[in-house]
């Protein structure tokens, strides 16, 4: 089936069944393209929230689309393709977050948004990328947190307050394995272009970088920038809505590795088959849901530095 008869149908679709798409910046292109809002996991979990859709299909991995499905338990949240995972999100489990608030009681437990809905529940609040700071600051009576389950996340936040961070040793390999020779090698074949780099690098490399931005940050950044040429260091999926946002400027990828296998699974034709047949559905229990929404809803009260994002109300469909 062509392409434009595929979006022919999803079109249809959506405005059937009072749908709105949600993808993440790390989205393939023509899946940025169509869908309803893009953004990083802290914009989508507020858009998540803040929609007046009846069904929701999120373009992401399976822990964005359990986000959803906690914040908007009346309604059908669809993963076009299941096997859409997070490996840093497997890297910890709700056992383990048990063991640590026995490890260190009394401590707030501050966990990445990229982990599962279980060790949401155990969490005292969630963080992304983009606040992760502001969450720690927020605690201003504890001289200790607990940050879970990315080290570079926590090892970046800890340098930005005088609280101690104790942190889980899980990572997201795509940043995890970028290195300082990938830094080197790319300032020397572009010696004009700035590096940006995500807070899921390790510290060795974001020492390096101009800028330190959640995906949402860079996009900010490089719009605002008067410079031209950028080297990206995150997943190579955002430089789409870069070049899209700013065609005038120049983009290259940090290194040939900033692929996630996991981001790139859903495809148009999976999209559609889940609004024809409302499936695969996300779903919570209720009893995890509830003390995950707990943990989301006190990260949502809390301001990124560079301001809040607004709330949205879709009427795409009418």
């Amino acid at each position: 089936m062509q392409n434009n008869n595929v979006l022919q149908e999803i079109n249809e679709l959506r405005k059937k069944r009072r749908a709105i798409i949600l993808a993440h910046n790390y989205q393939p292109g023509p899946i940025q393209d169509l869908a309803d809002l893009t953004g990083d996991s802290l914009e989508l979990s507020r858009k998540a929230k803040d929609t007046d859709a009846d069904v929701i299909v999120f373009c992401g991995v399976r822990f964005m689309a359990e986000t959803a499905a906690i914040l908007n338990p009346q309604k059908i949240v669809l993963l076009p393709d299941l096997e859409a995972g997070c490996p840093m999100a497997d890297m910890i489990t709700a056992g383990d977050v048990k063991r640590i608030k026995e490890q260190f009681p009394g401590i707030p437990i501050i966990t990445y948004v990229n982990s599962n809905a279980d060790v949401k529940a155990e969490s005292t609040i969630c963080c992304t990328s983009a606040n992760s700071i502001n969450v720690v600051n927020s605690f201003e009576e504890a001289s200790e947190v607990y940050m879970a389950p990315d080290q570079n996340l926590a090892k970046y936040t800890a340098k930005h307050t005088e609280k101690k961070v104790h942190h889980w040793n899980g990572f997201c390999p795509i940043h995890h394995n970028l290195k300082v020779e990938y830094v080197h090698e790319a300032r020397k074949k572009y010696p004009d272009a700035v590096f940006i780099a995500h807070p899921e690098c390790k510290p060795e490399v974001l020492d390096l970088a101009d800028g330190v931005f959640s995906t949402s940050g860079m996009i900010n950044y490089v719009s605002e920038s008067e410079e031209t040429f950028f080297i990206i260091g995150t997943e190579m999926g955002l430089i789409h809505t870069l070049k899209k946002n700013n065609p005038h400027k120049t983009f290259v990828p940090l290194h040939e590795s900033l692929v996630c296998k996991d981001m790139k699974k859903i495809t148009l034709e999976k999209i559609l088959y889940s609004l024809k047949n409302l499936t695969p559905r996300i779903t919570v229990p209720e009893p995890i849901r509830q003390k995950a929404q707990q943990a989301l809803d006190r990260m949502l009260t809390i301001k990124v530095a560079s301001g809040d994002y607004r709330s949205f109300s879709s009427k795409l469909w009418s």
